[in-house]
């Protein structure tokens, strides 16, 4: 058995659309996190790992940032993945035209929607900004792009405008419209409500881009997924702008093991693609971040140990070779015979339950004086108490 969850889940009906596409931010929204910038070697790696992954759309950069940025782009494109690549671009001829000259499949273009936005950043009418975005869209689909457009801060946007917005952009041909919830001020609910009224009247692909100021992008992902959109945003390790972005590892595995609705990616390269986020962004994965953290399958209580050895699923809801995770068995103050003796097993020394005892006295002492358990410290331990070792 690979996993083991709640049967509760499975007395809920989950009304999921048949396809789901997920579109990675990693390498342009993640890129936006304060002090982060990558290379070029770094981008073309992450974009093979999330291929490899399986990822169907990657959004590879903003190409209008710098002659750099679009070459970086463009040599992501002629990579030959599978993955769809788009990129971002405002709503500007000249940001298209290099989006263009760097051979993306498609676009995000995007539009302030609430009046926050316009009247304080765009200086913009409501009226000047459905003009404005609908040229960029046009301008796009007739070079043969995907194009989809972003209404920013939709999740603070009046309601009636926003349907106009997204209607206006149907209407010229877009490919999908993206409903960003920028500052993460939407609640599970606020955003089930905010998508059946948009399906009322909008008949194009949905997308949700959550944002993780409250530590909700996740689960309004899945709530916007629930009530009708067919694609979500998100980023290796949850990086991104302030808090970040909608997780890939905790949205992917938590549709596939807790939703049942597998995608179809090759999760057992999800460790291999944090840590290659990780190095090159510099920023390190926290020990309890779900589904890659260090700590998500080590186990130290003495009680948790001898059922993890009997039956790992007792304390874990799932096997970690899943994402590409190991095992492993800590030694501490909690720690107890079993733990012990499993750790001697795998070094090949066998004591009697006296020094057994002994020895497991001496971990908790060890540990309690404020040194960690390491395999040189075990040894030395092991030492003291039986001088054949």
């Amino acid at each position: 058995m690979q996993y083991y969850v709640s049967p509760y889940n499975k007395e809920v009906k989950y009304n999921f659309p048949e396809n789901i596409v997920i579109y990675d931010t990693t390498l342009r929204d993640g890129e936006q996190t304060p002090g982060v910038c990558f290379n070029k070697e770094e981008k073309l790696a992450i974009a093979h790992k999330l291929d490899e992954l399986r990822i169907p759309q990657i959004e590879a950069g903003f190409p209008r940032v710098s002659e750099r940025e679009k070459d970086t782009v463009k040599s992501i494109c002629n990579e030959g993945l599978d993955a769809q690549i788009i990129c971002l671009a405002r709503t500007k001829k000249e940001d298209i035209d290099a989006a263009l000259d760097a051979d993306v499949d498609g676009i995000i273009t995007f539009m302030g929607a609430s009046d926050l936005h316009l009247e304080h950043k765009l200086h913009f009418t409501r009226e000047q900004a459905l003009n404005t975005c609908m040229k960029s869209i046009e301008y796009a689909k007739d070079h043969g792009l995907f194009v989809a457009f972003s209404a920013e801060d939709a999740t603070r946007a009046d309601l009636d405008f926003l349907k106009r917005l997204y209607k206006k952009a149907e209407g010229y041909g877009v490919d999908r419209v993206h409903v960003a919830d920028t500052v993460g001020a939407a609640t599970p609910q606020g955003i089930e409500y905010l998508i059946k009224e948009l399906k009322k009247d909008i008949n194009v692909d949905i997308a949700m881009h959550c944002h993780n100021d409250f530590g909700l992008a996740v689960i309004n992902s899945i709530a916007g997924l629930l009530a009708g959109a067919s694609g979500v945003s998100v980023t290796a390790n949850g990086i991104g702008e302030r808090a970040g972005n909608a997780s890939l590892e905790e949205l992917t595995m938590a549709l596939k093991i807790l939703y049942g609705k597998d995608l179809g990616f090759k999760t057992k390269h999800i460790k291999e693609l944090s840590d290659l986020v990780s190095k090159a962004t510099g920023l390190p994965v926290p020990y309890n971040k779900p589904i890659v953290g260090k700590n998500i399958f080590r186990h130290e209580s003495g009680i948790h140990v001898d059922a993890v050895i009997e039956e790992p699923l007792t304390y874990e809801p799932y096997v970690p070779e899943l994402v590409g995770q190991k095992r492993q068995i800590v030694l501490g103050k909690h720690s107890g015979c079993r733990a012990v003796k499993a750790k001697l097993d795998s070094c090949g020394v066998e004591v009697s339950n006296e020094e057994l005892c002994e020895i497991v006295k001496k971990v908790k002492e060890t540990r309690e004086k404020g040194t960690y358990i390491n395999d040189n410290i075990f040894k030395e331990i092991v030492k003291d108490v039986n001088l054949k070792y």
